[in-house]
């Protein structure tokens, strides 16, 4: 009965206190007092960790894409570049620390840069008021390219800027 009203404890700390119950479920993990955890809980933190990770490495992917898509496509507007190049480079970065902290994410990558680049579109289409038929239809960038630290696209825009 001990165990039910601990897990009771346990599981309210999860709704009023989550530092308070991610404390008490690491001691219990390293106790191995493994009949006392939280599991439904548990469970759902740590799932939600996989999706925090996904959603951060797709955040930073779009974002690179559509400061690429700026970069190509918007070079007119020269008082952004430094700012797009500066994003871009930043974007890249998280993308790296991310994926060292969790490599199963790289493959993951070239699973959703079609879907992240029509977000792409989107976004530099509503940033810049450029139509989203300005871009191309399909990503122009492999994702060698979109990661790589030294690329950055020459502009195709009539200005020649």
């Amino acid at each position: 009965m001990a165990v039910s009203s601990e897990n009771s404890t346990l599981s309210s700390w999860y709704e009023q206190d989550f530092v308070a119950w991610a404390s008490g479920q690491a001691m219990l993990l390293k106790q191995g007092r493994f009949e006392e955890l939280d599991l439904e809980n548990l469970i759902e933190e740590v799932e939600s960790l996989s999706r925090s990770d996904r959603r951060a490495v797709k955040s930073q992917l779009i974002r690179v894409l559509k400061h690429l898509l700026k970069l190509n496509y918007q070079s007119n507007a020269f008082y952004y570049l430094n700012s797009w190049r500066s994003s871009v480079v930043e974007g890249r970065s998280q993308i790296k620390l991310i994926v060292e902290d969790s490599p199963s994410l790289k493959p993951y990558l070239a699973e959703i840069l079609v879907d992240c680049y029509q977000e792409a579109v989107q976004q530099a289409s509503a940033e810049t008021g450029m139509p989203a038929t300005s871009f191309p239809s399909a990503c122009v960038y492999s994702l060698e390219q979109v990661l790589d630290p030294h690329f950055f696209p020459q502009s195709t825009d009539e200005t020649g800027a």
